[in-house]
């Protein structure tokens, strides 16, 4: 458990520092919103193109663990949307980000860090799957049809070409279309362009997690609370339970590998979260189910290694 804290304590001193930064008016609400966008618009477009560029898929491609993790990521999100989008009454945007919450871990500054210790390399191998799913499945279908639920009202081959166009001008969208395109034709990114790539990489999660915690700054929790609790009882249960039974039906995937996967989609989801919903004005509520996941996850990923201990 101590190995746990000491992986997620900073992630909440860096939130804390926002919070206080906003509570003591250092930054305003609106310079909050300007670092969330340096993040969207620079710096989780160069996390992606590095992790999708700088692996090349050949070399890391395992069928039935990308098949069982795209399954069980798919069938979160399922669960998100139509428990938003029928019992709650939520619009298509709405239900489409709520669905990404439940289905897009925080693998990279979580979720890997604690599988590395469990299941050795092979965490690896299991971070760079989950990572093609996510960043080419999961973030394009909810940025789509959360785009195509702003633009309802008109005929259907107008929301396609509207949809379409705000994808084509979306900062990660493109980026993954570039690190996908790179890994696929094994071109390596020369050394000056990559070190700013790096850079900007760098500066996500701590820009990010600031961020959050200017953004819960004045944010009403009480009156979401329902929402946040099935949000992260999507992310921390249905989606860590959904992958298990899938690698329990595709039994070759190697233990390790399997026990990586578990622990990754134990973990909450991706600290950009609520940058994400920003466009659609929901990085409030995204920001409180990022916190709120982030500390619940400290006991459903301790029960997952106590489990495997057994």
């Amino acid at each position: 458990m101590l190995d746990v804290l000491g992986i997620t304590a900073p992630i909440f001193i860096i939130i804390a520092l926002g919070y206080l930064a906003s509570a003591l008016k250092l930054l305003s609400r609106e310079q909050m919103r300007g670092v969330g966008t340096f993040v969207i618009m620079f710096c989780l477009p160069a996390l992606v193109i590095k992790a999708l560029a700088q692996r090349p898929i050949s070399e890391i491609f395992n069928f039935h663990y990308l098949l069982a993790y795209g399954l069980a990521s798919l069938g979160s999100f399922a669960v998100g949307f139509t428990v938003f989008r029928r019992v709650r009454q939520a619009s298509v945007a709405n239900s489409a980000i709520a669905g990404m919450g439940m289905s897009v871990s925080n693998s990279g500054f979580i979720g890997y860090p604690i599988a590395a210790m469990v299941a050795g390399p092979p965490a690896v191998v299991a971070l760079a799957l989950g990572m093609i799913i996510e960043n080419l499945v999961m973030i394009p279908l909810a940025l789509a049809l959360a785009e195509a639920g702003e633009q309802q009202g008109g005929s259907a081959v107008r929301v396609v070409v509207e949809t379409l166009k705000r994808l084509a001008r979306n900062p990660l969208i493109v980026s993954i279309i570039i690190g996908g395109g790179l890994s696929l034709a094994g071109v390596q990114i020369p050394v000056a362009p990559l070190k700013v790539i790096e850079m900007l990489a760098q500066a996500s999660a701590p820009a990010a997690l600031f961020v959050i915690g200017g953004v819960l700054y004045g944010t009403p929790v009480r009156g979401q609370l329902n929402e946040l609790g099935l949000i992260g009882a999507g992310k921390l249960l249905v989606h860590p339970l959904l992958l298990a039974l899938g690698f329990w039906v595709l039994s070759d995937v190697p233990a390790p590998m399997m026990l990586a996967g578990v622990v990754i989609a134990s973990a909450p989801m991706m600290s950009v979260y609520p940058l994400l919903g920003q466009r659609f004005g929901l990085e409030g509520r995204c920001a409180a189910a990022l916190v709120l996941t982030t500390l619940a996850s400290f006991f459903t990923i301790s029960v997952v290694l106590m489990v495997d201990h057994l």
